[in-house]
Formats: C-alpha cells, structure tokens, sequence
C-alpha cells in the first residue's frame, strides 16, 4: 500500500470525527456545567464509544465512500487498498495521482456528511435529560432547603456558627470542635452551638432548630444533651448529628462449644477459652464455677468466683487456661456449672450473663433402674428390668446355638415369654409420655367396675382416657422426653424382632435401650440460676385497716380495643389527606408520635424531615408526611373479646322496641 493512502483514510477520518462532533459536545457539557460527575462520565463514556465505532466504519466502508461519491475514481477505490499484480500497481498510482486532486476538504467534507450526519438529536435528547434534572432538584417540593425569612436574611451572611462537642469521661473520647457539618457522637455527649459575629441582638436570627421540634437560643452558646439522633438547622441547611449508643459488653466462649460436655474417665484436663469485648472499656469479667456432687436429694453446691485478668487494649479481656481436674475439684460423678459475667464503664455500667455451660465427669453406673429422673412406680414382681431381659435373650441365643435341634415350639415359647416381658417394661416407660395401652391389658389384671348412680355403669370412666393430664404436660422437660421417647424406639424394635423368633435381631435394640435408661439414671441433678423476687414494701399504715382505696381490681376490661392513634392525630391525617388547615400544635404531636412509634433512626429523620417541611409550607410534602403517620399506626388491634349483646324479648321491652 502506497504512503498516500494512509493519508487519504486519515483525512476522511478526521471529517467524519468533526462532523460527529457538536453533538458530542450537547451530549457531555450540560451534565458539566450541572455538576454531575456521574452523569458527566455517561455521557463521556458514550462519546467514545461512539467516536470508536466511526473509526472501524471508516476503516472499512472508505473505498465504497469513494467509488459513490467520486465519480472521476471510475469505480477503482480498491485499488487504492490492495494492488497485488504490477499493471494494478500502475493503476493505483495514478488513481492516487487523482484523489489527491479530487479528495480537498470540500470533498471529504461531503462525503462525511452523507454518510455521518451530526446526530443532533442525541445531544438534544441530553440537553432535555438535564434540563429536567435540573427543573426536579430545583423545584419547592422535596427541597433539603427552605427559603430564609427576609427578616433574617441580611443576618445570615454575617453570623458563624460552630460546634463544641464534649463526650462522657468514661468513653475516653476528647472533646473536639466542628463547624456546621453532619457529625457522629456518643450517647450522652453535650453538644454546644456557639453563633459569633453579627451586630443584630434579635434572637430568631441565632435560633438553632432541631429536628425533635426544639429551638434553642444561643446567645452566644447554647447546650444540648445528645440523647438521640436528630438533624439540626441552620438558615435553611440542615445537618444530621447521629448518636452512638453505648453497647453492652460481648462475650463469646470458643471452648468448649457446646452447652453439655461429657468427659471421658481418661481426662485429666479442661480448656476453657472465652473472649469479652466492648465498644470503650471493659471495667470487670469474672468467671463462676458451681460444683454440683452427690445424688437424688443429697447434692451440695459450692460455688467460687474468678476474675479475668485485663489485657493491655482496655476494651477487651481474654480467658485462655486449661484447668486440671483437681484445680476444678472435680471427681468421678460430678458436675461443674460455669458462665461468665461481664460489665463496661458506662454510667449507668451494662452487666451481661453468658449462658451457663455444663462439664460432666460420669461416675460409676448404678444397677438400680429407678431413678428421681423417672417417677418411682411400684414395680409388680413379673415385671422384669432391661437387663434381665438382655441377659434372658443372650441365654437363649446360647442355648440355640448350642443345640441347634431344639424344638421350635421351645424356642417359639421362650422368645415369646421375653417379648412379653419386653411389652410391660414399654408400657411401664410408656405410661410417663402419654401412651394410650394400659401397664398390663385387659386380661392380665381386673378392673373395678365403673358404676355411677343408680347402679348405672359409668361409661366414661370405664372406656375413656385422658390425653391432657397436667403431670403429663409438666412433669418432664424435651430433653427426659426425648430420652423417654428413644428407649421406647428400641423396645418396640425388640419386642417385634422377638415375636418374630429373631433373638439375635432383638439384642441390638434391647442395648439401646438399656443405654436411654443408664442416660435418665445420670440425669437426676438439674441446675437453674436463682431468681431473687423483690416484692414491693408493704405500707405499714393502711396494713389490716380495710382501705380499698387506689386498689385496682384483677378484672381485664377487654370489651373496647385500644385505639390505634390519638383523636389529635387522627385529626391531623384528615386534614392533610383533604388539603384542610392543620390543627393547632400539630407539629408537637406529630413529632411525639413519630418518636414513639418509629424505632429506626434513619426513618425517624426522614419523618421529621416531612414535619419540618409541612411546617415551612411545603403544599407538596403533606402526602409524604401523611404517609410516615400512617405507617406508624402499624396493625389495628386485635378485639379480644366481643361486646355482649342481649337481644331478649325483656331487653326489646325496655327499650320500647315492637317485635
């Protein structure tokens, strides 16, 4: 390719990109002279693309360009691409000899211009975008800024504001000052608002108003406890001052993980590793040991307290040890009961309580099966325990084996009799979670006969049963249940192999279950935290002298449902859904009602910002505003109790109604 036809296509290049260009130009300077960067590297970003896109159709559509625009070129452009054999080369050159003298700016101009128009309506389409961005940001409605009265105006150039912020001692916190800015302090923090310069003594022009529907003086200071998060303003531009509160210290215990641990006889050793943390300072961790030895009702507790030393960051502490046995006071059948309780430095301090973790350290294995974890039940001398039912099972698999050819009605007989005993002993567990068969059926005991009056059989009494028994409901915890629920499992499962005549099927589950009973033997010893009761002093001079006076009675008044909203506020949402006047002290009560019904911080500011706008005027703002009180009413309550209603031929009497 000849050095002139890179030329050529780089002169047609730049037309094309010049032709493009105003538009570009439309597209990218109203977001620049607006002052949205965003909306600035859009455009821009757009611009480029564009401009890239021309390139690569210029690169590949110039020689057509030429043969439709130039006819002198008699149809030959491609020549001036790619001209492989020497008769094209000649051609070419004088081709190029041609476009040089036909291809001035005029020409290249009109080709551009036929083939790239200006795309005005992309720069017309971002001007109207920006023009409305601008009309939505500069309209009355939603503005974060009100008009300044006229009276103030001449002040308000000559007045400065500034903030002087002093935390709590206890947070460590120095005071520090601001100028008029949205901010972030401690809970407690007194906040002061200094106004300097300004010859004017009116005090509307140094009035600082917040958001809570305070306005303060400051002539020259004035001081606020930062209570809750609120905006302030000032001359029309307001500033978010957000309160931290004060948490309560974190504990988190890594070892162990879980609430019980059973240990192994081999251990000699526990790890107990904890981490307590705060936003400021943690003042005091201490770690309670209960130990709990003995069984049934004679267990002893003693208790001790370990502090947690501080590290060198005040605002945590952390417990690493690992505790021998002997250093707990542990032995075989104990339990140790633990938790950690912490508190910070705050004024008033936060105490915290970790859940309470349990170290168990089994003991030898009683042989007895009735425990205090199982109601004691007088246990007729047929009944047989799981163990005796085991060993009965084992011998018969022992005596199959060694006599492989005893008669199946024996082995038939003996596995029988053991699944029988096997039934009782479910039943018995099963009476403690409700099951409906009785300890020993019909037909191995007698019933007394259910007779009522007149020698009438009570039906009721002698077919009937009972699913809602309050010891039932009461008696055990989900954890004894669930214990209960799983030896009954196994004993079902063994029961049903030994009916089958599969012995060696039935040991299996006849373990299992043994092991639920040998578990609710171990679970005789339950720890609870003590709960004081603080009850209220007893006034010694109205005490035993009959004055019923201030008592209020027990009886629930559930006929009325609490009302949702106060009438004041009910009020204030008709008038400003029907474009009325608002009611007297309307911001008051709307502030006061937001604050109790509205929890989250950033949705309270917003809702006060909608208060303050209605307040200044803003017609637009009342359906924003209408719409944070309605939101804040929440559910309707729900009416517990209907309204009774006589409708008696004496009630119509009384009240003069015909029927």
């Amino acid at each position: 390719m000849s050095a002139a036809v890179p030329d050529i296509v780089s002169r047609l290049r730049r037309a094309v990109l010049l032709r493009r260009a105003p538009a570009w130009l439309l597209a990218v300077l109203p977001w620049l002279i607006l002052g949205v960067p965003l909306a600035a590297l859009l455009a821009l970003a757009f611009v480029l693309a564009d401009a890239y896109r021309l390139v690569r159709r210029v690169d590949n559509c110039w020689p057509a360009w030429l043969d439709d625009c130039v006819p002198e070129l008699e149809d030959s452009s491609r020549l001036l691409a790619d001209a492989a054999t020497p008769l094209a080369r000649l051609q070419q050159a004088r081709l190029i000899e041609r476009a040089s003298t036909l291809l001035d700016r005029a020409a290249l101009t009109r080709i551009a211009a036929r083939y790239n128009g200006r795309a005005l309506p992309l720069g017309a389409i971002s001007m109207v975008l920006a023009a409305l961005w601008w009309f939505g940001h500069h309209l009355p409605q939603g503005r974060s800024q009100v008009a300044v009265p006229q009276a103030l105006a001449p002040h308000a150039g000559a007045l400065r504001v500034s903030l002087h912020v002093t935390p709590p001692a206890y947070t460590g916190v120095k005071p520090f000052d601001s100028a008029p800015r949205d901010i972030q302090v401690p809970a407690g923090s007194r906040v002061s608002w200094c106004v300097e310069g300004g010859a004017s003594k009116d005090t509307r022009a140094r009035a600082i108003e917040l958001s809570n529907g305070q306005s303060l003086k400051a002539s020259p200071c004035v001081e606020w406890t930062a209570t809750e998060s609120i905006f302030w303003r000032w001359y029309g531009t307001r500033y978010t001052l957000r309160v931290t509160p004060d948490e309560p210290p974190r504990i988190t215990l890594t070892t162990p993980k879980d609430m019980l641990t059973i240990l192994s006889e081999s251990t000699t050793s526990v790890a107990l590793n904890a981490d307590v943390t705060d936003d400021y300072k943690v003042a005091k961790a201490t770690l309670h040991l209960t130990l709990a030895r003995g069984s049934g009702e004679n267990i002893r507790f003693s208790d001790r307290e370990v502090p947690i030393d501080a590290d060198a960051d005040l605002r945590t502490r952390k417990l690493q040890r690992r505790w021998t046995l002997k250093e707990l006071g542990m032995e075989p059948g104990d339990e140790l009961y633990f938790f950690i309780r912490a508190s910070d430095n705050a004024e008033p301090a936060h105490q915290v309580q970790s859940p309470t973790y349990t170290l168990r350290l089994p003991g030898p294995v009683a042989e007895s099966e009735d425990t205090s974890a199982v109601p004691v039940l007088v246990k007729p001398e047929s009944l047989r325990s799981q163990r005796q039912i085991i060993i009965d099972t084992e011998q018969l698999i022992a005596d199959m084996k060694q006599n492989p050819r005893m008669a199946p009605d024996t082995v038939r007989a003996r596995s029988e009799a053991i699944a029988s005993d096997q039934a009782l002993l479910r039943r018995r567990y099963g009476q403690f979670l409700g099951e409906e068969s009785s300890l020993f059926g019909g037909a191995e005991h007698d019933e007394p006969e259910h007779k009522g009056k007149d020698g009438q059989v009570d039906v009721l009494a002698e077919y009937g049963h009972a699913h809602d028994q309050a010891e039932n409901a009461t008696l055990f915890d989900d954890a004894t249940k669930k214990v209960l629920r799983r030896a009954l499992s196994a004993m079902w499962d063994a029961e049903k192999a030994l009916r089958a005549i599969a012995p060696r099927t039935a040991l299996p589950p006849e373990y299992t279950a043994l092991d639920a009973i040998k578990q609710l033997q171990q679970a005789d010893r339950i720890y609870l935290h003590k709960t004081a009761y603080a009850p209220p002093p007893i006034k010694e001079e109205i005490r035993m002298s009959g004055d019923v006076v201030g008592v209020k009675p027990y009886k629930r008044e559930q006929d009325a449902a609490p009302e949702a909203a106060a009438p004041s506020v009910r009020a204030l949402l008709t008038a400003l859904g029907n474009d009325q006047p608002l009611p007297a002290l309307w911001t008051r009560e709307a502030l006061d009602f937001l604050r109790e019904r509205v929890a989250d911080d950033e949705q309270r500011l917003a809702a006060q910002r909608a208060v303050q706008d209605v307040a200044d005027g803003c017609v637009q703002c009342r359906p924003v505003l209408r719409a944070w009180l309605r939101g804040a009413l929440g559910e309707a309550p729900l009416n517990l109790q209907a309204p009774m209603q006589h409708d008696s031929g004496f009630a119509r009497k009384l009240r003069g109604e015909q029927k």
